[in-house]
């Protein structure tokens, strides 16, 4: 295990002493108290915490917080604020409330960090540009013209120099070893150093005699309680929000919450005593960490024994350091807060609002204010879609209406429901669906008086209930109960047998031959006395007993002759159900599935003839106006494309079709980690996708009717463990959007 964590303890300790030496002077402490907080992340929450490839450490989300503490009751009762944190983190950890604080939207907690990022760049561009930070985010903006139209001084020039070489060092490949901060402050001090620059330079001269222990905090004690709370459950919801991330990049042992809040709360409790900075898991030495291969929690345990070694044997280094360049650093980190691929991600499930205004609230108002901005604007959105109810009214072909209501029936809805039911005419006929999870006394009123009202009039209401009969028991009386209740679950094709076992499927008698084969037991396994009927002779029985005849109309029209405007190509994996995730039926895909999804170029060698027969069938006699690509998650192909062969040996077959893989391959290699995926294979799952359209061009006549205008190529990608669909465009991956019923 050594062979993978140590090297990658080293990528971390090299990303870890630059950005703890830039967030501890954003918050004002010494230097020393942003090593001490890196050491004790890396030597108490490596081994105690929750996550085996966290890495822990002072945190850019907490310095606007620890800024403040430092100001109003200075350093060292800062300390014994952090300690107390701890304290609390450990008792609520004890308590197994880890979770509760997951139900803190993530819209909320990045967009305060996003605020948090803007602040700290506005702050920290000041001393870049050679000047000093104002006293708030507002006034910092405003006095931004004047210090770039006056200042031009040597503190200037290596500002710019660092933040060029952030920028542009993870551009360069074969540099890419030794980590963008680590390379941009050295090159700073370098320069600076060549050219004899006239520059202020970070102090850690007298090492651990920086060294401060912890005071009480003097002052209303509401307030130090309070400071205490905010630094505890902003620290603790970091952690965990970054455990649960972390679980997404690797595929070892998932994280314990509650043990990973404990283990927080033991590293702040020392850290705090040794006169550190708050310790929380961070998503930056996180995800290097996991990259660089680490394994297990001795990477994030020996990147704190390296920090350790550094400030004993090498603390000296770091008066080469301009502070300029430390504060290009966090300019640089605050940018990076503002995370584009995090709001689209919020704007597809709508809570980019939320976002928005808890960023510009925590810049402009302050950190706890735009908080609660946040969580009240986050709970207005919860509260709307939780009474958001849908009603279609519709006159069908035999004169009646239908008309189906479906979400939860309050007051709130009940304008919208009555104002529908109110284009029904006066003594229509009339069937009603009722799928709602919840209805009061209101919505029960309102629908009861339309009813009654309705049938006086010589109309005719059949009403049908999906979920618990929330309408006929308020009619007769019975006590309805407040909370929502969760709907029957019907038989539905498209679950996977495994959660059919023991349903309408397991019951049905299926003829073999001339053999009829009793049912299976309830218990999903063979009847007594009988052999195991096959899974899919059950279902095609099923088929024929209740999905044929409704449709077998349009099969017989269509049964002559296939109209399709779409090539459909994809992986052969079993979770992959073409249909089922594009919401088709028969005759709207012509579906090819291989191994990988992989489309062979034009004049491959040898040729793949079953592929480019479905190309040219579907271009040339179908006519069809898209080709769609669609990949998918956790692919076993891209698997084996990624561990150079392995996990295709022994199989001939598969490691000769895998050759068509190689351009997608070379471009993974080339390509840069965007942020959207989830690890390598997800990133090369992803690739994929975009160079099997790149394949598909490489045919003359898909390129002919592409440029025509013809012929529209389409990428997709499936995440199986979400159950979502992406689509790309020149950007990246999107979510397909969703809209509201």
């Amino acid at each position: 295990m050594l062979r993978h964590d140590l090297p990658a303890s080293l990528v971390v300790f090299l990303v870890a002493v630059p950005l703890s030496l830039g967030i501890a002077v954003t918050c004002g402490a010494p230097l020393i108290a942003g090593l001490v907080a890196a050491v004790v992340g890396g030597l108490v929450a490596g081994p105690l915490g929750g996550s085996v490839v966290q890495v822990s450490g002072p945190a850019a989300g907490l310095a606007l917080v620890v800024a403040e503490l430092v100001r109003t009751y200075g350093w060292r009762a800062t300390c014994m604020i952090t300690l107390m944190a701890g304290v609390l983190q450990i008792v609520l950890g004890r308590f197994k409330v880890a979770r509760t604080a997951l139900a803190v939207s993530p819209a909320v907690v990045h967009g305060m960090l996003a605020g948090v990022g803007v602040v700290i760049a506005l702050s920290q561009l000041h001393v870049v540009l050679g000047g000093q930070p104002q006293k708030s985010a507002v006034e910092n903006l405003l006095e931004l013209p004047n210090q770039i139209a006056n200042n031009h001084s040597h503190a200037v020039a290596v500002g710019v120099l660092t933040i060029a070489v952030l920028v542009l060092w993870p551009r360069l490949p074969r540099l890419n070893v030794v980590p963008a901060p680590l390379a941009a402050l050295a090159i700073a001090a370098l320069t600076a150093g060549v050219l004899g620059w006239d520059i202020a330079r970070a102090d850690l001269s007298k090492g651990f005699a920086d060294w401060a222990t912890p005071v009480l905090p003097r002052g209303d004690w509401h307030g130090i309680a309070g400071a205490v709370l905010l630094v505890a459950l902003l620290a603790g919801v970091e952690s965990l929000l970054c455990s649960v991330a972390a679980d997404r990049l690797h595929d070892g042992p998932r994280a314990d919450l509650d043990r990973e809040l404990t283990g927080q709360g033991l590293a702040n409790l020392v850290s705090g005593a040794l006169g550190g900075l708050p310790v929380a898991g961070v998503i930056v030495r996180t995800t290097t960490n996991v990259r660089a291969g680490a394994r297990s929690r001795w990477s994030a345990i020996l990147h704190g024994v390296w920090v350790l070694l550094f400030a004993v044997c090498f603390g000296w280094s770091v008066t080469l350091i301009p502070l300029e360049a430390l504060a290009a650093l966090l300019v640089f980190i605050g940018v990076r807060m503002v995370n584009l691929g995090t709001m689209r991600g919020l704007h597809g499930h709508g809570e980019l609002p939320i976002y928005v205004l808890t960023m510009g609230a925590v810049v402009v108002i302050g950190l706890a204010e735009g908080v609660l901005l946040g969580l009240g604007l986050a709970g207005l959105f919860a509260l709307r879609r939780l009474t958001r109810v849908s009603v279609q009214v519709r006159l069908e072909p035999d004169d009646r209406w239908h008309v189906v209501v479906t979400g939860s029936l309050t007051f709130v809805s009940v304008p919208s429901l009555t104002s529908n039911l109110r284009a029904i005419p006066a003594g229509a006929a009339v069937d009603l669906d009722l799928n709602v999870d919840f209805m009061d006394n209101a919505a029960f009123e309102a629908l009861h008086g339309w009813r009654l009202e309705h049938e006086r009039t010589g109309g005719t209401i059949a009403i049908d209930e999906i979920h618990d009969e929330w309408y006929t028991s308020a009619a007769s009386g019975t006590r309805v109960s407040a909370a929502k209740t969760p709907p029957r679950a019907p038989e539905r094709w498209w679950l996977p047998r495994a959660y059919r076992r023991g349903g309408p499927l397991s019951r049905i008698p299926v003829r073999h031959g001339n053999v009829w084969m009793p049912a299976r037991t309830e218990a999903g396994g063979p009847a007594t006395g009988s052999s195991a009927v096959p899974d899919l002779l059950a279902g095609t029985v099923d088929f024929q007993r209740r999905t044929a005849p409704l449709v077998r109309p349009f099969l017989t029209r269509m049964a002559r002759t296939q109209e399709t405007s779409n090539l459909f190509i994809t992986c052969a994996d079993s979770r992959v159900v073409p249909n089922l995730i594009t919401s088709s039926g028969p005759g709207d895909l012509f579906t090819v599935r291989n191994i990988g999804n992989l489309v062979p170029r034009h004049g491959t060698s040898p040729p793949d003839d079953s592929v480019v027969a479905a190309i040219e069938y579907a271009t040339a006699v179908l006519n069809v106006s898209t080709i769609t690509i669609c990949g998918h998650s956790r692919c076993g192909a891209m698997a084996a494309l990624l561990s150079a062969g392995e996990n295709a040996s022994g199989l001939p077959g598969l490691g000769r079709w895998l050759r068509h893989g190689d351009h997608t391959l070379a471009r993974y290699i080339l390509s840069d980690h965007t942020g959207e995926d989830q690890g390598p294979l997800d990133r090369l799952c992803r690739v994929n996708v975009a160079q099997q359209l790149d394949n598909l061009r490489t045919y003359p006549s898909v390129a002919r009717l592409e440029g025509a205008g013809r012929l529209q190529l389409v990428g997709l990608y499936f995440d199986i463990g979400a159950a979502r669909v992406h689509v790309l465009d020149r950007e990246g991956f999107n979510p397909v959007a969703t809209c509201p019923l």
